[in-house]
Order: C-alpha cells, then sequence, then structure tokens
C-alpha cells in the first residue's frame, strides 16, 4: 500500500470518529461565546506554526520615495480607522511603519479572511512539489469520501476561486445550522464533507464562503502527509525568512482552519504580498509555478473581481461586496478606481488589507479592529493617496 494511500485510509477513518458528549459540550461552550460576540471569538486550541529559524527584517529606506506629507495622511487615517499595524513598502524597503496601541512587528496578528490568498500559496507549493498534479485535480483524489457523491465535481482550483458550489457564507442564530457546524464543529473537516450544502455545480457560481477554504488544510495534509502547520512552516515561512504564529484547529492534534484563522505578524503578510509580486521567486528560489500567481490574479466569469484567494481592482465597482456581484450584503467602498489597473489585494473582515501594486512595486498593508462606521472606510484611500505621493517627489 502506497504511503498516500495510507494516509488517506487513516484520515478517513479519523473522519468517521463519531463525536462524544465532551465533543457537543465544546461545540456548544463555542456556539455560546461566538453569539455573545463574533468579531472577538477566541480560538482555542492553537497549533504553534514555526517560523524561520532566522527572521530576515525587512529593509528600512532612509529616504522615503513617497512624498512625506501622503505618508503622513495616510498614517494619520490608518490610526483613525482603528488599526494595529501600517506598513508601506517599495521596491526593497520599508517606507513607514506604524504599530498602534501594544502592537509591535512581533505581535502575531488575527487574520481572518487574509488566511484566503496564503491558503492559495500553499496549494502552488504544493503544486511545484509534485504532490498536487494541477489546479483542476478533483479534490476526490486527496477526498476519497466524496467519491460517487455529486461533490466528487469540485476541484481543486474551485476551492480558491470560490466556484465550489457549496452554500454561500452568512449568518444564522441557530446552532444546528451549517454556517456554525462547520466553523464551530469539534471535527470540522468532516462535516463539510458530509453534511454541508452543496447548491450548485461545481464551477457554475461564485458563492464566498469559509467552508471551501477550510477543506484546503484536509487537502493539503492528504497530498503531502504533512500537517497543515508545519506545511506552512517548512514550505512557506521558512524560505521567505518569515515570522511564524499559530493557527486554529477544531481539537488538539486536529484539523486546522485554514480559511480563517491563522495568527502572524504584519511583516509576515507583508512578505507573503512580496513573493507574489516578484511571481512566486524568493532569493532566486522558485517557490510556485511559473504562472501560478498570473492565475492567481485571474478572475473568473461568475466573478471577475476575484482570483484564487485574491481580490483584483478591476473592472472598477464602487462598491464590491464579497458575495456573487450584484447579491445583497455588506459591501465595501471604493471612492474611485486604484491607480494602478492591475492592483490587487488581500481583504479580510474588519478591513484587513494587503494592497499590492505592481506598476510601483508597492504593497500598503493595514490591519487592525473593525474601523468606526463613520466615516465610513475607503478600501481605495491608503493605496491612491500613496501613489499620488510618488508623484509628489
Amino acid at each position: 500500500m502506497s504511503a498516500r494511500k495510507a494516509l488517506a485510509g487513516l484520515a478517513l477513518a479519523l473522519l468517521a470518529t463519531a463525536a462524544t458528549p465532551a465533543d457537543d459540550a465544546t461545540y456548544r461552550a463555542r456556539f455560546a461565546a461566538f453569539m455573545a460576540n463574533p468579531a472577538q471569538f477566541d480560538y482555542s486550541p492553537m497549533e504553534a506554526v514555526p517560523g524561520a529559524r532566522r527572521v530576515r527584517p525587512l529593509l528600512t529606506r532612509a529616504a522615503p520615495t513617497i512624498a512625506a506629507n501622503a505618508l503622513n495622511e495616510a498614517a494619520r487615517y490608518a490610526e483613525a480607522n482603528r488599526s494595529s499595524a501600517f506598513l508601506v513598502w517599495r521596491d526593497g524597503a520599508l517606507e513607514s511603519a506604524r504599530y498602534f496601541g501594544g502592537t509591535t512587528r512581533d505581535t502575531p496578528l488575527v487574520s481572518k479572511s487574509l488566511a484566503k490568498p496564503l491558503t492559495a500559496i500553499a496549494i502552488g507549493r504544493a503544486i511545484r512539489l509534485g504532490k498536487i498534479k494541477g489546479l483542476d485535480q478533483p479534490i476526490a483524489d486527496f477526498i476519497p469520501e466524496l467519491a460517487g457523491t455529486p461533490k466528487a465535481a469540485i476541484r481543486v482550483r474551485h476551492l480558491l476561486d470560490m466556484r465550489s458550489g457549496l452554500l454561500d457564507q452568512g449568518y444564522s442564530p441557530d446552532p444546528e445550522h451549517p454556517w456554525n457546524r462547520a466553523y464551530l464543529d469539534t471535527d470540522h473537516g468532516n462535516y463539510i464533507v458530509s453534511s454541508y450544502p452543496l447548491t450548485d455545480a461545481p464551477g457554475s457560481r461564485y458563492a464566498y464562503a469559509n467552508a471551501p477554504s477550510e477543506l484546503i488544510a484536509l487537502v493539503i495534509e492528504r497530498a503531502t502527509g504533512r500537517r497543515y502547520a508545519e506545511f506552512l512552516s517548512r514550505e512557506v515561512m521558512a524560505p521567505l525568512g518569515a515570522a511564524g504564529g499559530e493557527v486554529w484547529v477544531n481539537r488538539p492534534g486536529g484539523l486546522a482552519h485554514s480559511g480563517c484563522c491563522i495568527k502572524l505578524p504584519a511583516e509576515t503578510w507583508l512578505k507573503l504580498g512580496i513573493l507574489l509580486l516578484d511571481d512566486g521567486v524568493v532569493g532566486g528560489k522558485r517557490l510556485l509555478p511559473r504562472g501560478y500567481v498570473r492565475a492567481m490574479r485571474t478572475g473568473t466569469p461568475q466573478n471577475p473581481n476575484f482570483g484564487l484567494g485574491i481580490w483584483l481592482g478591476e473592472p472598477y465597482r464602487e462598491r464590491r461586496g464579497f458575495g456573487a456581484p450584484g447579491a445583497a450584503g455588506p459591501q465595501v467602498l471604493h471612492s474611485e478606481a486604484y491607480l494602478d489597473p492591475e492592483l490587487f489585494l488581500f481583504d479580510g473582515n474588519s478591513n484587513q488589507t494587503v494592497h499590492i501594486s505592481p506598476k510601483h512595486r508597492l504593497i500598503v498593508l493595514r490591519m487592525g479592529e473593525t474601523p468606526p462606521k463613520t466615516p465610513e472606510w475607503d478600501n481605495a484611500r491608503l493605496p491612491n493617496l500613496l501613489i499620488r505621493g510618488l508623484g509628489a517627489r
């Protein structure tokens, strides 16, 4: 029996383990805590994601290339919007690094959906290593429990571009609703595989949700025989010279929550942006396959503003939601088109943003608490202000 088949058999047995009264009690306690304050839900337990043995600090430019008034105005905007970290990097060095409150460069920050582009990077790395054949490989090759079911038609790319066909993300106070079980269950991977609803044919519709991203950890672990945290540590953090953090697992030794719940310092998120800006190459070593970043930056007919885990600035939409274009739900304001039409970004709940401008080799990171409702957060404000500051020098 091959190592991969043995691993799949072991994982299948683990997924088939029946829930215990203790598991149910843990779920009920998590649900109560989440309902009490969804924005401040405390992830537990966490698993370490070790960083590089030698973390390479980002260089700081002595003479910034962006006008001082633009940098200062951008920092004021970040601070006024309850930011914890605000970083501006351009073409090889930091132009500004501001931390607020008790946050420092070493503080692991809650990612929310910044975790989704990280899942795309993990998949790209696994493809580069030959552990996954490509984006169009069926996930049933790694999750044989899906064989013979409609979910067997889901391909790896569908988990990344939100065309899995799985139920759209939403909110419900019902403890048995699939949204809550898929997020809080002590065996959430098994729940998504066996019970999370498939509402549309895979590939036919864009439907933003956490559930497909959560399956990335399962695919990575089945494909590589390594835990998700260890894979990220060895194959992403180490070559980037990046600091690590920790990731939420559904139970001790259980499956990681790959879709939402990893904590990493701000500079690590910025280094992930640099990796994509440099076409998946770091220190002369190619981490991601040729053409993979281009694929990440390509939208779909169902949503041209979303690629593989990342958002695309074009086509311009003044108000862009996370759900399908035109669907009801919260809309993020973009007061104007991005000044770099090729700009792309990581975008998570509470306006965690990493804007990446290829034209100007500029990356702007903002992480922190949910901004005040008024004045409304403007997703275009920081990158455009700083791009204009380049011309003001």
